[in-house]
């Protein structure tokens, strides 16, 4: 079977960033020190995360107009790995602050935000397994996935800029262009989150394959 050129691209990508962000020089900043090399892999799982829930929201839209259940599976597909690219994001970012901030865990405005902005797409499963009836089960949950996207953009972008924040680029805080990405960073930054976004949407439609056939086979 030959690929489309995007997958080996992505291949290509996650195989190059991730060696690279651990060997690739990176600028000498007090207290971030050589934990800055998780910028390369903590911030693009949030890009990829964002974009995920994105095309999961978009495809809930469409099953609402077309009733068409192949739109619920690839909804929920990329939902689920976004919610685990969340999932990762928050462990990760844990590890960072445990390093920076001295702590796995502080009352910071954007950790507290992405929490609850998880806690709210772990209800989105939880509601999904509720119901039976899988057209029931679809439109429901289609209803609930675009209001909580809708809710979480703001709470994990706009609301953290309003107070105080430890993040970068909150609170008043300088933002990482503005004080350490240099250019030898954003050569392994950028590429690695449209790796990180490729890789999800690769896997998400993987998934979404193998529910189709499971429900044809059920059929």
């Amino acid at each position: 079977m030959i690929l489309p050129f995007w997958k080996y691209f992505t291949i290509l990508l996650v195989l190059t960033i991730i060696p690279l962000g651990l060997i690739s020089s990176v600028p000498s900043l007090p207290i971030l020190n050589e934990t800055v090399r998780n910028l390369y892999y903590h911030v693009p799982l949030w890009f990829g995360m964002v974009v995920l829930l994105l095309v999961s929201m978009i495809y809930a839209i469409k099953y609402l107009k077309t009733n068409e259940t192949k739109n619920d599976i690839y909804s929920i597909s990329f939902a689920q790995i976004g919610i685990f690219y969340g999932v990762l994001g928050i462990l990760t970012g844990s590890i960072w602050a445990k390093f920076t901030w001295g702590s796995f865990w502080t009352n910071d405005p954007k950790l507290n935000a992405a929490a609850i902005g998880m806690l709210i797409y772990f209800a989105y499963l939880v509601l999904r397994s509720s119901f039976t009836d899988i057209y029931q089960r679809a439109k429901i949950s289609a209803v609930y996935n675009i209001f909580s996207y809708m809710i979480f953009i703001p709470l994990i972008f706009v609301l953290p800029r309003l107070v105080d924040s430890l993040h970068p680029g909150n609170g008043g805080n300088p933002g990482f262009n503005s004080y350490d990405l240099d250019n030898n960073m954003r050569l392994v930054f950028y590429p690695s989150v449209i790796a990180f976004i490729l890789l999800g949407t690769w896997i998400s439609q993987v998934i979404a394959r193998i529910k189709i056939i499971e429900q044809k086979n059920n059929e």
